[in-house]
């Protein structure tokens, strides 16, 4: 495991701040009377506050993922842990981080708020990594890197070879967003995570278990990390009802879940196949994600026809290297032929 000093990246406010300490981080053991938070005695089913170490969702996790629950950070949404990460190690109006682009939107918007100088990076026009060329406009202050992978738009996996690169030379912190992970034939890199010091990857149950509307995100680290982002995340950041229904899909919903998986990879082929057939059709990249990103010959066009035929799709022909492309999420396959009939006619 290559040395690298986790410490010297931190902020010193954070070394130096005692984190809050709840009251059901002062009580340790069991009890039948709680007259320590100030909560409603009556017996509701929300009444009382949730586990704020959230204990038996990591278990769960732990034993899905094989990672140690010191490893796991559960946030509401991966985007609580990407602000988190910026408020450990980036100092506002100071540091900076990379994230080469095109990629998932909110790792500038949570920099800009917290006041986090974003350096311009590119991947290549195959949607891949260039470690060198990152490593190559990375400053001083430079405290992330973050890598979305397979990547938002493009949907393509990052070449393992290029993040190695970039996890072996820089000094900091390299965040893997693996938000699409359940959807590749590819390893994890939760499999790497005691080989690298600086490693941080991002999951969710968002996408592949259809829980998008719990907010559950799952960060994974050696357990330095895990500690300092503990230290300062808010007492209770994931309610009760998540964290039981999290634990009943993730117990009892693995077979649906692989089940949903695999028709949504088998639907994606059938999209691919039947978008290619269409003559405003120009490219479709590869992906290794629940959706495809396609290249047309009016996207904004199309995006608006797609509009009033009550059909939503994302135009992501503003963004860099996608000029008239539009981001296609894979649904049933009624939605997804009701899709390809409305373009045919457009």
């Amino acid at each position: 495991m290559r040395e690298i000093d986790i410490s010297s990246l931190v902020r010193e406010n954070v070394k130096r701040m005692k984190p809050y300490s709840s009251a059901r981080d002062d009580f340790k053991g069991t009890a039948s009377i709680f007259l320590d938070a100030n909560e409603n005695p009556f017996p509701m089913e929300y009444n009382r506050y949730p586990d704020p170490h959230q204990k038996q969702l990591k278990k769960v996790i732990s034993d899905l993922k094989g990672v140690k629950t010191e490893q796991i950070f559960l946030g509401n949404g991966s985007d609580e842990a990407i602000d988190l990460l910026f408020r450990v190690f980036c100092e506002p109006g100071r540091d900076s981080i990379v994230a080469p682009q095109p990629t998932y939107g909110m790792y500038t918007v949570s920099a800009n708020v917290n006041d986090i100088e974003v350096i311009p990076a590119s991947l290549t026009p195959s949607f891949d990594l260039d470690g060198a060329a990152v490593l190559s406009v990375i400053k001083s202050n430079t405290k992330i890197i973050f890598l979305c992978s397979p990547n938002n738009p493009s949907g393509n996996l990052i070449s393992v070879g290029e993040i190695e690169f970039v996890l072996e030379k820089f000094q900091g912190i390299v965040v893997i967003d693996e938000a699409y992970i359940d959807f590749t034939e590819s390893v994890s890199w939760t499999s790497r995570i005691n080989e690298f010091k600086n490693l941080v990857v991002l999951q969710t149950l968002s996408k592949a278990w259809g829980l998008a509307g719990l907010r559950l995100g799952i960060c994974f680290a050696q357990e330095e990390i895990i500690t300092l982002i503990n230290k300062i995340k808010p007492p209770y950041n994931i309610n009760a009802f998540t964290q039981s229904q999290a634990v009943k899909s993730i117990t009892s919903g693995r077979i649906e879940k692989e089940r949903m998986v695999a028709e949504i990879k088998a639907e994606r082929e059938n999209l691919k196949i039947g978008l290619g057939k269409l003559n405003c059709v120009k490219k479709i990249f590869p992906s290794d994600a629940n959706f495809l990103l396609v290249e047309v010959t009016e996207a904004k066009k199309i995006y608006n026809k797609l509009i009033n035929k009550g059909i939503v799709v994302r135009d992501r022909s503003n963004v860099i290297l996608c000029e008239n492309c539009l981001r296609i999420t894979v649904g049933t396959k009624e939605e997804n032929n009701q899709l390809i009939q409305a373009i045919s006619l457009l």
